[in-house]
């Protein structure tokens, strides 16, 4: 592949802008990275939008520590490009006092476009790791044929990136998954596992050493996707590997597509039920004490009949 000049991945990688009130409008004061996108009104909005919910997820769930350094991954699909754009103008304001290294994880997949990553993040000045194993190939040897390679794929990556981030000295490995993403785990979950539970926006790995934070848990899909439409971001496609994604979380896409289309904004009514749990209305005996409840005895009870 003929290595591109910075002034052709210039004009190749349209930037953006980002329309907010004071002096957000300013759009002289923006990242280079930023620079030329879109000037109407419905991307102004979404982008403002993109941005206010990753800075309420980022509060919200108490992901900043301040002067740590995210590894903030980058596969090349739209919902990264979103998130590494979304904690660019963060940092940039002010509002995120973290250092940023972006890395992308090659993992051998037949057709992966090496050079489309490195150059765009050079063009745009964002430290960056390129990293380089070949998990492809083990996939392919121990995942039985007929089955997709995704779980066992997503495993493999995560161990890297968890290396990656200590050797980078990271204190936390930051992921691209969004609102939608949420909702479908939990429904998979609910469907197949006989538990209610999503991905969370925060935890710890296994090890307690390195969080895992997810900024995008209150963006939509469908926000990601315009958005990264509309930048034109040179978007490398998540099926190289030839395997698709499960058919059962393909099934449960379907279904929320399905109630969007017939009551429009029900996947936002859903995604709010997330965030207003309330354990003791459930049966789960070890989120809620039920067996320590009593009631108010001082008083005897009456019969309303003989006062």
């Amino acid at each position: 592949m003929r290595q591109r000049s910075a002034g052709e991945l210039a004009l190749l990688f349209p930037t953006m802008v980002w329309a907010m009130s004071g002096p957000m409008l300013d759009n002289s004061d923006i990242h280079p990275l930023f620079d030329g996108a879109p000037s109407s009104t419905s991307f102004k909005k979404l982008r403002k939008r993109i941005i206010r919910q990753t800075r309420e997820a980022i509060e919200a769930y108490g992901m900043v520590e301040r002067g740590a350094r995210w590894l903030v991954c980058l596969s090349g699909g739209k919902d990264s490009y979103t998130l590494l754009a979304a904690l660019t103008e963060l940092q940039w304001r002010g509002l995120l006092p973290v250092e940023i290294l972006a890395c992308n994880l090659d993992q051998g997949q037949p057709g992966f476009p090496q050079t489309v990553l490195p150059e765009f993040l050079e063009v745009m000045k964002i430290p960056h790791r390129i990293e380089y194993q070949d998990t492809y190939s083990i996939v392919k040897s121990k995942v039985p044929a007929g089955r997709t390679y995704c779980a066992m794929c997503s495993r493999l990556r995560r161990g890297n990136l968890y290396r990656i981030a200590r050797e980078e000295g990271c204190s936390a490995v930051v992921l691209g998954h969004h609102r939608d993403d949420m909702l479908e785990t939990f429904f998979m979950n609910l469907f197949h596992g006989g538990k209610l539970a999503s991905m969370p926006a925060k935890l710890v790995n296994d090890e307690g050493d390195l969080y895992v934070y997810r900024p995008l848990a209150h963006v939509a899909e469908a926000d990601c996707e315009k958005f990264a439409r509309d930048l034109e971001y040179p978007i490398i496609p998540c099926d190289l590997c030839g395997s698709q994604d499960g058919l059962q979380r393909q099934q449960i896409k379907r279904m929320l597509d399905g109630w969007e289309a017939n009551s429009p904004g029900r996947r936002n009514v859903i995604f709010k039920a997330l965030t207003n749990g309330n354990p003791s209305h459930l049966l789960d005996p070890n989120m809620f004490d039920f067996k320590s409840l009593t009631r108010n005895i001082t008083k005897p009870a009456q019969n309303p009949k003989n006062p």
